[in-house]
């Protein structure tokens, strides 16, 4: 250190994103003045992605949210006026009171949070307990992650093990299916090409022409929504041909024969090429490539299960590894998410225990529902949003505005930024940064613990999460041993399960990133043992059966289909995809000047067959329009997509962009057939020239 006045303090990245980086924040007189990533960690080694790296511009960003505020103008007008704590907190208390007690009760008061901030002191903790004790109404967070997390978990059970990221380096084939790791999950992208330069093959699977398609040495384009297909005739090939390994699945799975027999019988490679509308031949060769090549990794992402039927298309595609055993390999196998590995002690934390029997569950990609009061249950009176800026993430966006314009909506976003949300709030507070509070953290694409330590104080009047509900909590006479400190929270979530022995609080403070107490290479499948019911992979599935489910896997298409739904193609004939954009993380940093400078205007990539039957340029701002809204992007000619797909990456603020909308404007709130999952890709959209005295 330089002087006295100087240090450096260990901290966590908070974004929802798999890397979970270790970053070192260097503090003079108080302030913040650098952040990089930590060197010395083994998953992060020195870098930070391009939204972090910048992070500290967001830190001390003029247009930070510092004061809590009141609405003094109509429903988002964007007008409000300064008031203090003890005001803001006093009137929520009020109005949670009075709710609680009227004929509606507290299920009419609706929390609405997302991962904002990983952490789980900041992003599952104390919320939980008071929304738990108030008797509010649940909220299902399926947003994201649930529907491929359900189709996992029924083929590999409860835990989801996978692949050890660290071994990726070690493999002969990598298949990035449905995942743009080289921006999504940039340092397993690393080991990804340091496996290459050892030999190794990397294949995208994706509709979109994605970086990390252009990186890799083979891009198989299938249509949208057809993984499970694909996977299906993959598996012909295997049995057909003798590439299996009979030895893994006699002793390691359940279920073999029956989808032998469906794989040969009802997805023959023809017909699998009719549905993907790929060639023939390509599928044969992925399928010997796959059989041929170990250690083979298939890193499966999110993307894949955002349609009606994502749940079994990451279910089938899971099933892979075990018909050609790469999970008898060090790397081998599937990942879609370490963090079935880690063993918190997640309900000490939360506290469902808190919830009065019978409380009702709303599904969080139900809130334009919600709002209008078409779900079963009391009308939602209040909304309380913190960690998620649903007016611009939620699907059927229009809808969802709508409900939070109803002036007798009485909401409270707890936010750092004047968000799209924020400005339909009635009391708006200030939120915390991570380098203003304590935090735990897991990951869900490495096995290391991770203790966050505050490296500066809180802007201007900032507050946590934690503070604001042990705050609240006492405002409604709650139990105040139910509201600890954050010290106490963080000893609670580490009084969990075998992986977590001999991490404590104190080691942490010493050695801020601690690997789980699990064998390094990590090989948790490698003698069949599965987590599942029989204790084998689950080809078939009687928690499936029980459940209405089909128990083998199979292929269901998306709702909005043009080869299932001609009918609705005839008016809007483009599937829609709308992935990530680099620089944003969902809608976090789309408010940042330099990061939008970076992001450039929203676009729709096309094909330049789609475009020319239209009348449409390259860079010329058009219209991207269904029966549920519309929003505006350039035109882009990238050659990113086959014919009759669409791709508008990036959830930008509706009030920052031209015609003030995103993607969302189109997407719908059906849910997936597993897990309650959004179906974001499933969208039939057109695109058409904007009119001059629209544009």
């Amino acid at each position: 250190m330089a002087d006295d006045d100087s240090r450096v303090v260990k901290a966590v990245c908070p974004l929802d994103c798999p890397d979970t980086c270790s970053m070192l924040v260097t503090v003079e007189a108080g302030r913040a003045v650098a952040l990089k990533g930590d060197p010395d960690h083994p998953f992060t080694r020195g870098f930070l992605c391009q939204k972090m790296a910048r992070y500290l511009d967001r830190v001390y960003s003029p247009d930070r949210l510092e004061t809590p505020l009141r609405r003094v103008g109509p429903k988002g007008s964007k007008q409000f006026r300064r008031i203090g704590w003890d005001e803001a907190l006093d009137e929520i208390a009020a109005k949670f009171a009075a709710i609680a007690g009227s004929a509606d009760g507290p299920q009419a008061i609706l929390p609405y949070s997302y991962y904002g901030t990983m952490g789980k002191l900041q992003a599952s903790s104390l919320d939980r307990r008071f929304f738990h004790r108030l008797g509010a109404s649940l909220l299902d967070r399926t947003i994201c992650a649930s529907a491929g997390a359900a189709g996992y978990g029924y083929t590999m059970g409860r835990g989801n093990p996978g692949a050890d990221p660290m071994a990726a380096a070690d493999c002969r084939l990598i298949l990035n299916w449905g995942s743009n790791t080289a921006h999504t999950n940039s340092h397993l992208w690393s080991l990804m090409v340091k496996a290459r330069q050892r030999g190794a093959t990397l294949v995208a699977i994706d509709p979109y022409r994605s970086p990390t398609a252009t990186r890799s040495d083979l891009h198989i384009q299938p249509r949208p929504g057809t993984d499970a297909a694909l996977a299906l005739g993959m598996m012909h090939v295997l049995w057909r041909d003798g590439l299996a390994d009979e030895d893994y699945l006699s002793r390691a799975t359940v279920g073999a024969d029956q989808l032998r027999r469906r794989a040969l019988e009802e997805y023959p490679v023809d017909r699998v090429a009719a549905i993907t509308g790929l060639e023939p031949q390509a599928i044969e060769d992925l399928a010997r490539l796959y059989a041929g090549s170990h250690p083979s990794l298939i890193r499966l992402n999110y993307g894949l299960q955002r349609h009606r039927g994502g749940g079994m298309a990451v279910r089938t595609i899971a099933c892979l590894p075990a018909v050609v055993g790469a999970w008898k390999h060090a790397g081998g196998g599937a990942l879609l998410s370490t963090s079935g590995t880690y063993d918190f002690a997640m309900d000490r934390l939360t506290r469902p225990d808190l919830s009065p029997a019978g409380t009702r569950t709303v599904n969080m990609n139900q809130l334009a529902e919600a709002l209008a009061g078409e779900l079963p249950g009391p009308p939602v009176r209040a909304l309380y949003v913190y960690n998620c800026n649903p007016a611009a993430v939620a699907p059927d966006q229009a809808k969802v505005i709508a409900g939070l314009m109803r002036e007798d909506l009485f909401t409270v976003v707890h936010e750092q930024f004047a968000t799209d949300t924020a400005d339909y709030a009635d009391i708006v507070l200030p939120a915390t940064t991570q380098l203003e509070h304590p935090d735990l953290h897991g990951s869900y694409g490495h096995h290391f613990v991770m203790l966050n330590t505050p490296s500066i104080a809180p802007r201007g009047e900032c507050r946590s999460n934690t503070d604001v509900f042990r705050a609240l909590a006492g405002r409604l006479g709650f139990e105040p041993e139910l509201f600890p400190d954050d010290e106490t929270l963080i000893r609670e979530a580490l009084d969990g399960g075998p992986h977590l022995e001999g991490i404590t609080l104190e080691r942490l403070r010493d050695e801020p990133s601690i690997r789980l107490g699990i064998p390094a290479p990590f090989l948790p499948l490698a003698e069949g043992r599965f987590p599942t019911p029989s204790g084998k992979c689950e080809f078939y599935s009687e928690a499936m059966e029980a459940a209405g489910l089909d128990p083998l896997p199979t292929y269901t298409p998306p709702l909005e289909d043009p080869a299932t739904r001609p009918d609705l193609a005839a008016s809007y004939p483009l599937q829609l995809l709308s992935p990530p954009r680099p620089q944003f993380l969902n809608s976090t940093f789309a408010n940042s000047a330099s990061h939008r400078a970076a992001a450039g205007d929203p676009t729709v990539e096309m094909s330049e067959a789609d475009a020319a039957r239209r009348g449409l340029v390259d860079g010329q701002w058009a219209e991207v329009y269904n029966d549920r809204g519309r929003f505006r992007a350039r035109v882009a000619l990238a050659g990113s997509v086959r014919p009759g797909v669409a791709v508008a990456t990036g959830l930008y603020w509706n009030k920052l962009v031209p015609g003030g909308g995103n993607a969302n404007c189109t997407t719908s709130s059906a849910l997936t057939d597993m897990g309650g999952g959004a179906t974001f890709f499933d969208n039939l959209v057109d695109v058409r020239a904007i009119p001059e005295d629209r544009s």
